[in-house]
């Protein structure tokens, strides 16, 4: 059970939080963006956001083979090269260290996407982390079917 129900004990803090999950849905390639929301969930741990964007990206046509594939997106073969960028800022800025994030990572990923796309991942990769935070602090669970 959650400990706690984000919307009802802060709404303004919640739909602050959900302003800036729509300007990342308005500004990042779908199928990239539930790629990364993917990804940092399964990093942090976060059960309730794992459930929710594996099925939001079966349901706009992801495949399960790519969905497993995942967790281990650097050995899959599934993801292109703008993808595997993507994946690996997410995960840089995820398990974000006393190194930050390197500059092998951020020049690749700046080989794909431009400085506007680079800032809209950036705010993408921050806002499912702090989703998964979130979630894995109250202790919010996926639906049971």
């Amino acid at each position: 059970m959650s400990r706690i129900d984000l919307t009802t004990a802060a709404p303004e803090a919640y739909r602050t939080a959900l302003g800036l999950e729509t300007y990342v849905r308005a500004n990042v390639d779908h199928r990239v963006l539930e790629l990364i929301k993917l990804r940092a969930s399964m990093l942090n741990g976060c059960a309730f956001c794992v459930d929710m964007h594996s099925r939001d990206a079966l349901e706009a046509g992801e495949s399960t083979r790519r969905l497993f594939a995942v967790s281990a997106w650097r050995e899959a073969p599934f993801f292109d090269e703008r993808e595997r960028a993507a994946l690996a800022l997410t995960d840089a800025v995820t398990r974000l260290g006393d190194e930050g994030v390197p500059d092998d990572v951020w020049d690749e990923a700046a080989r794909f996407w431009s400085d506007k796309e680079l800032v809209d991942l950036l705010m993408a990769i921050s806002a499912i982390n702090m989703w998964n935070r979130l979630g894995v602090a109250t202790r919010t669970r996926p639906p049971a079917s």
